[in-house]
């Protein structure tokens, strides 16, 4: 007899269907691997490469080319000697111009001697290219080599820092991404105590990394993307934590579906369909919010937002095809020993069914809790500095540094980095005078013309130090009173990164905010739950920058918080911070559309609080690995974001969001209120069983 359309088995086409997504990952990751490899190959090595648009520093550079010689980063060496120099010293210092002599842009001109006999500066001009750091090593080296006995050398300026940066990134990315794989997998293998589960989130991880990082290499080398020092290093954070995170709710799911479906092919599908919109809305949040970076001034920033968001949807995309082809292929046994029968009984009531239970005794007093627990934490943010200076750019102290301060112990605080002024021919004089008259110039070159006689530019040696306050106030002042000039480089570079981060934070959080509320709102339905999410989020944002800086200050002893961190920050902490709530409250919508308010959300608490809790663990570690890098910046980014993650996992979206839905109860969802679809709390009716065993088997 043939059966009924109804118990029909399904068609072989859907159980071939996960051998082609495997073929065709199998193809794509083929591809994929040598063009990520070669994503090193695009990382932009000019130092200015940073500036924000359309400050005058960047129109300074800009219009540098237009000079002889072309663009440039000095790099000065410095020779000291506390007794005085001698002659064996000043024929040091000459030997090393003329074996330089072949990678400088333009001649080299002999050393200069300080004013109190102890100290020789030689200003060797590299070209502001992709070859700076290696031509900047060849200078340290030739510099350190044969040096006579108790002469200080060091090699400072724009060159010097340029090698310190290189310095600090070079070879990291191998190690880092080796911590991060190990950090994860000792994750899951808490979570899952399965001898092989594991790997399949960390195969599907490490083959989003690699499309991704292979799409960003094409977009760099075929459309100019800018891809910075640091970018790949990020990345590789982003990815491995938000793809594991995906993995992670998906495989709980499909362990639900497992124990109430014979076929494991319509328990994967069930758990598709009701994975994939949390999973897919919480990618949509990281990545447009990441894409709000598009509206910023700050090459770093700029360029964050779409390599980011390229990230995210590799993880997505993966997670999304390739794990389920993976699972199904592999069946039940692949959770051995715990492998999820059809037919078991639930988990026992656990850890986060208790918490729930003890909150819903007393929810009011249990977030207005939380929330003075989050305020105290967040006063310690009112004490922030930000702004770091070259000193502290590394966590140890970067030999340009050195090297600055020891020239400003014999020259001018300036003479390392001088102002770059370029001014329109008619107006030289007018514009050189004024410099000359200026409070806080120490020293004014030759006006230097360029190459279609238009332009001139002229180089500016202050009396302070370039990351003075002082030196800071002298350019504000010069840009003020010479509004002919455009003044750039050095000490008007950092006031125009400085200003272009505070453009930054006014213009992308708001726009951050509000890409997350409206995911929120169409994802949920509703208006106040969404509000009291956000608003949660924030204020654990404020809580984990607050807990950062004292740690920062009085255990890392760090004397200021980099200037990109707060916005970094936030931006990785709300969009990834909502990701957890979105997971909850969407899974105590389902919920609640079977029973009532306050059993929903419970069960909703209880259902997703292991599986949450460690996503929450994957992501914090992931960014926490940033925390082994020698750039102070990457430090602070990880340490920020690890904290607030497990503050938001583990205390913000367990306990303050549980109590404030319980509190509001069903205005929680106001103005509309989940549609009931079942009476039995959300378990499978008879019906759904039969349905279940005349679908097939494993």
């Amino acid at each position: 007899m043939l059966l009924s359309r109804k118990h029909r088995p399904p068609a072989p086409r859907g159980r071939l269907l996960k051998w082609a997504v495997l073929l065709l990952w199998v193809a794509i990751t083929v591809l994929a691997v040598p063009a990520a490899s070669r994503l090193p190959d695009v990382v932009e090595g000019k130092a200015s490469a940073e500036l924000p648009r359309g400050a005058q520093s960047t129109k300074v550079e800009e219009l540098t080319p237009r000079f002889p010689g072309g663009e440039l980063a000095p790099g000065i060496v410095v020779y000291a000697r506390s007794s005085g120099i001698t002659p064996a010293d000043r024929a040091k210092a000459e030997s090393d111009r003329r074996a330089l002599a072949p990678i400088a842009a333009r001649p080299i001109a002999p050393a200069q001697p300080s004013g109190d006999g102890k100290a020789l500066m030689l200003n060797v001009p590299l070209p502001d290219d992709d070859t700076l750091a290696d031509k900047a090593e060849k200078l340290r080296d030739q510099s350190q080599a044969n040096a006579p006995g108790g002469l200080d050398i060091r090699l400072t300026g724009p060159a010097g820092s340029a090698l310190d940066v290189g310095d600090a990134f070079e070879n990291i990315d191998k190690p880092i991404f080796i911590i991060t794989i190990l950090v994860v997998t000792a994750v899951l293998l808490l979570t899952y105590r399965s001898p092989i589960l594991w790997l399949l989130p960390i195969v599907n991880a490490a083959i989003a990394l690699q499309v991704a990082n292979a799409v960003v290499y094409l977009l760099g080398e075929h459309a100019g993307l800018y891809v910075a020092d640091g970018m790949s290093t990020i990345l590789n954070a982003l990815v491995f934590g938000i793809s594991t995170d995906y993995a992670l709710l998906l495989l709980a799911r499909y362990r639900e579906e497992l124990r109430r479906h014979a076929d494991r092919h319509r328990a994967m599908a069930i758990a598709l369909r009701h994975a994939a919109a949390p999973i897919i809305a919480s990618a949509a949040t990281v990545s447009l919010g990441l894409l709000c970076l598009l509206a910023a001034d700050m090459g770093f920033n700029y360029a964050l937002g779409p390599i980011g968001a390229i990230g995210v949807l590799a993880g997505l995309v993966v997670v999304m095809t390739l794990l389920p082809a993976l699972l199904v292929i592999f069946g039940r046994w692949i959770f051995w020993p715990r492998i999820p029968r059809h037919g078991d009984a639930p988990p026992a009531r656990g850890a986060w069914d208790r918490v729930g239970h003890r909150i819903a005794a007393r929810p009011r007093l249990v977030w207005i809790g939380g929330l003075a627990v989050l305020g105290a934490l967040s006063a310690a943010a009112l004490g922030i500095n930000t702004g770091l200076d070259r000193a502290h750019f590394l966590t140890d102290t970067p030999g340009s540094a050195i090297g600055e301060r020891l020239l400003a112990d014999h020259y001018p605080g300036g003479q390392g980095r001088p102002l770059q002024v370029i001014t329109e021919k008619p107006d030289t004089p007018q514009v050189t005078a004024a410099l000359r008259d200026a409070d806080g110039v120490a020293r004014v070159e030759n006006p230097q013309p360029s190459r279609d006689g238009r332009l001139t530019r002229i180089e500016v040696v202050l009396d302070a130090p370039p990351d003075s306050a002082a030196a800071k106030q002298t350019v504000r002042d010069l840009r003020r009173t010479i509004p002919a000039a455009t003044i750039g480089a050095s000490t008007a570079g950092e006031i125009d990164l400085a200003d272009a981060q505070s453009h930054d934070r006014r213009i992308v959080i708001p726009l951050v905010l509000a890409v997350v509320f409206l995911i929120l709102i169409a994802l949920l339905r509703a208006l106040l739950a969404p509000i009291l999410v956000i608003a949660t989020v924030v204020a654990s944002y404020f809580a984990a920058l607050g807990a950062s800086w004292l740690l920062f200050r009085y255990a890392f002893d760090f004397p200021a918080l980099d200037t990109q961190v707060a916005l970094m920050g936030f931006l990785f902490m709300v969009a990834l911070g909502v990701d957890y709530n979105l997971f909850l409250v969407a899974r105590v919508r389902e919920e609640v559309g079977r029973t009532d308010h306050r059993t929903g959300v419970l069960r909703g608490l209880g259902v997703t609080g292991g599986v949450i809790s460690s996503a929450g663990l994957v992501l914090a570690a992931t960014f926490g690995v940033l925390g082994v890098m020698p750039v102070t910046m990457m430090v602070q980014i990880g340490v920020l974001v690890s904290l607030g993650v497990l503050l938001d996992t583990f205390f913000v979206r367990s306990v303050i969001v549980p109590a404030l839905a319980l509190d509001t109860g069903p205005r929680f969802w106001w103005p509309a209120h989940p549609k009931a679809r079942r009476t039995n709390g959300g378990d499978p009716t008879p019906t759904d069983r039969v349905k279940a065993n005349t679908t097939g088997t494993d």
